[in-house]
């Protein structure tokens, strides 16, 4: 007959033995510091990306906030972060913008496009990431589009050269968003090898794929230390979906806003 004192020193067994072979997880702190001409960059509202590969114009604030670094474990599987498929995040668009200008999300997990304008709008993604092309669609409707494999996509709308935003899919659920301080924390991260990268729209891509680096987090590690960011004052215009440049704006197009 079993008694319940075998039932609990049996349960603490179990507690005690998932303890033991589970690694601790931690939380990991980082600090972004911004470098523009070779002076940090006051702390302003995070600016949307220019073009893949180029940065935002000189007139466009650019700081600290909305870095992403994450981590992705190496010789090792880890089970993402899956999306709620009752909460699925939008890129509205809103005045000739996509509101908000950066969205991470798992890969797998799908991204709404309303268009809360009073005219059309053309969203797509050519470069990188998903390749998706929304086609013309009117205002108060919407179109959802699912990021099935990780990497970073950049999206415009082939209407307004204007608008531009970031989707970044990731197969790792360690990952954090810089503050408006340049503040981050990565947590419940267990020991191990990784793979850190680091993403803000305002810097090149060469120099982070250079801060890309292998890292190791030892049990009782807190710190990812300082990352800095030089974004430059360079900006090219991104071409359309075709290749080519932008259209001048029509005004008796109802693409777009009339006066």
């Amino acid at each position: 007959m079993i008694t319940r004192a075998i039932v609990r020193g049996i349960l603490l067994f179990v507690i005690l033995a998932a303890a033991v072979c589970s690694p601790a997880q931690q939380s990991l702190k980082g600090h972004v510091q911004f470098v523009r001409n070779g002076h940090s960059a006051a702390n302003q509202a995070a600016n949307p990306v220019a073009n893949p590969g180029t940065n935002p114009p000189a007139n466009h604030p650019a700081n600290a906030a909305q870095a992403v670094v994450w981590l992705t474990p190496l010789g090792s599987t880890v089970e993402p972060l899956r999306q709620d498929p009752s909460r699925i995040p939008q890129l509205v668009q809103k005045n000739k913008m996509f509101h908000p200008s950066l969205l991470v999300i798992p890969v797998g997990g799908k991204v709404e496009f309303p268009n809360h304008d009073p005219f059309f709008h053309n969203v797509f993604s050519l470069f990188e990431g998903k390749r998706f092309d929304l086609g013309l669609y009117e205002s108060g409707t919407t179109r959802v589009v699912q990021f099935d494999k990780p990497g970073i996509s950049f999206i415009f709308c082939n209407i307004h050269e204007q608008m531009s935003a970031v989707v970044i899919a990731l197969a790792t659920p360690y990952y954090a968003i810089s503050d408006a301080r340049g503040d981050l924390t990565i947590p419940n991260v267990p020991p191990g090898r990784y793979e850190l990268q680091v993403f803000h729209s305002a810097v090149a891509p060469d120099a982070l794929r250079a801060l890309s680096r292998e890292i190791t987090v030892a049990p009782g590690d807190t710190s990812l230390g300082t990352f800095t960011l030089t974004g430059t004052d360079v900006a090219q215009a991104h071409k359309n979906k075709y290749g080519r440049d932008y259209d001048r704006p029509d005004p008796d197009s109802p693409a777009y806003a009339r006066p």
